[in-house]
């Protein structure tokens, strides 16, 4: 049997999650159907590649030993069973209504923290699979690795997990722990103050403490998602028109998205600039690519306030380069990082804080989840729709994800049902600000 021992990111992740905040990240996917039954037939097939799959077979189990204690590692399920993980429902006649009450359920953490939810759909030409996946088990690029060694073959091959050292006296160390137990807790919580501070020192220094209302929440336990699709030609136009990037341009669409959502709601756009953390990845594309997580992120004001299109555009753009100027490791957004700098004992007792601190550290998540340009099946049934789609930080009502696959922009949205009943009106809203930035562009 081999083990991982989690990351310390990875093990914030882990010990952030509660109830009302599950700690997964998500991913459905629309099929065209071949038959009635193409749902049956893949969820069979989803079930038997799992099996097969070693990242998948990993669970999540507690560390009591001095040397990690309080941490966690990553290891075999040898009653590793992908019939508990894959399930077959009944029709939906709306693949988003039931992929919100599915994000609802937080993963069973005594097994492999994943799940498959087949969904056929009422209409008969087409399925959904809700992919779910623990963050403490993978970041968005390793879930797409893990989602692909399911799907019909691509170049994306999965890595067998890295052993820890077989060597280790786990007597002596376990004879050693008792005494050394408040001299860990004095200090676990020590650096988890410290790491607090810092990040909210940071923040404050950088980009102020004031909170946006409409992007705030009491915990309500409840998930609603939203899907909405543009032509990546349509924001290449935009880009070559009026500057920066490409993911500049989708940034802005949330900025001038949220600013329609918040005037039609009657909340009002005046004064308004959430800040939005920019997740940004550190892995290297041609390394390695090992478990868990390796993230930092950017943080930047939306520009709601802005009333000129383009104007939001051009302070998104000036925000992006001033971050990547400075670097993915330094700056308010690199609030991952400090995760390094607590023990792991830390992280256990501290993970509801560093939780609830979020809200204190930015107002929305918007992050990008790259997908292969080629063509992703399963049992032959193409893809032809896929919304990223991210969990929510505890007290916040609203989080972005974005993928670009074959031509075309998904952006996947998450809320707190209750604090959001009207993500419909949100994700209108997004589709509307593509609208106006390419008319803008035009003329």
């Amino acid at each position: 049997m081999t083990s991982d021992l989690l990351t310390p990111l990875d093990l914030a992740f882990w010990n952030m999650e509660s109830d009302r905040h599950p700690m997964h990240l998500g991913a459905l996917g629309v099929f065209a159907a071949h038959s009635p039954t193409a749902g049956a037939h893949a969820a069979d097939l989803l079930a038997a590649r799992a099996a097969a799959v070693p990242g998948l077979r990993m669970r999540i189990r507690d560390v009591w030993q001095p040397l990690a204690f309080g941490g966690a590692t990553r290891e075999h399920d040898r009653d590793f069973d992908p019939l508990n993980h894959v399930r077959l429902h009944a029709p939906a006649g709306d693949f988003h209504a039931a992929a919100g009450r599915l994000m609802e359920r937080p993963l069973e953490r005594g097994r492999p923290p994943w799940e498959a939810h087949v969904l056929p759909g009422e209409d008969g030409v087409s399925f959904a699979v809700l992919f779910k996946f623990h963050h403490a088990l993978a970041d968005g690029l390793r879930a797409l690795k893990l989602a692909a060694g399911v799907l019909d073959p691509v170049d994306l091959p999965e890595r067998a997990p890295r052993a820890l050292d077989p060597h280790r006296d786990l007597l002596s160390d376990v004879r050693r722990l008792p005494s050394r137990v408040p001299g860990l807790v004095r200090g676990a919580l020590s650096d988890v103050g410290r790491a607090l501070d810092i990040g909210a020192s940071l923040a404050r220094s950088t980009l102020g403490m004031r909170p946006t209302a409409a992007l705030t929440s009491t915990p309500s336990g409840t998930r609603r998602t939203a899907g909405v699709v543009v032509d990546i030609d349509d924001v290449h136009r935009v880009r070559k028109s009026a500057g920066g990037t490409v993911n500049d341009v989708l940034i802005a669409v949330v900025a001038g998205a949220l600013r329609r959502w918040l005037d039609e709601r009657g909340d009002g756009s005046k004064g308004v600039a959430p800040r939005a953390l920019i997740p940004v990845s550190r892995r290297s594309p041609h390394s390695a690519q090992p478990q868990g997580n390796r993230l930092s992120g950017y943080l930047i004001r939306l520009p709601v306030h802005e009333a000129d299109p383009l104007g939001r555009l051009e302070s998104v753009r000036t925000a992006m380069v001033r971050n990547k100027d400075a670097g993915p490791n330094r700056g308010a957004g690199a609030v991952a990082l400090l995760a390094d700098h607590v023990p792991a004992l830390g992280h256990r007792l501290g993970g509801p804080l560093v939780g609830q601190a979020a809200r204190l550290w930015f107002d929305i998540l918007v992050t990008s989840v790259p997908l292969p340009g080629l063509g992703l099946r399963l049992g032959g049934h193409e893809l032809t729709e896929v919304y990223p789609l991210a969990p929510l930080a505890p007290g916040q009502a609203l989080a972005v994800a974005i993928s670009t696959y074959r031509g075309r922009v998904h952006y996947g949205l998450v809320a707190d049902a209750r604090a959001v009943p009207d993500l419909d009106r949100f994700a209108h809203a997004v589709s509307a600000e593509m609208k106006t930035l390419l008319e803008v562009c035009d003329h």
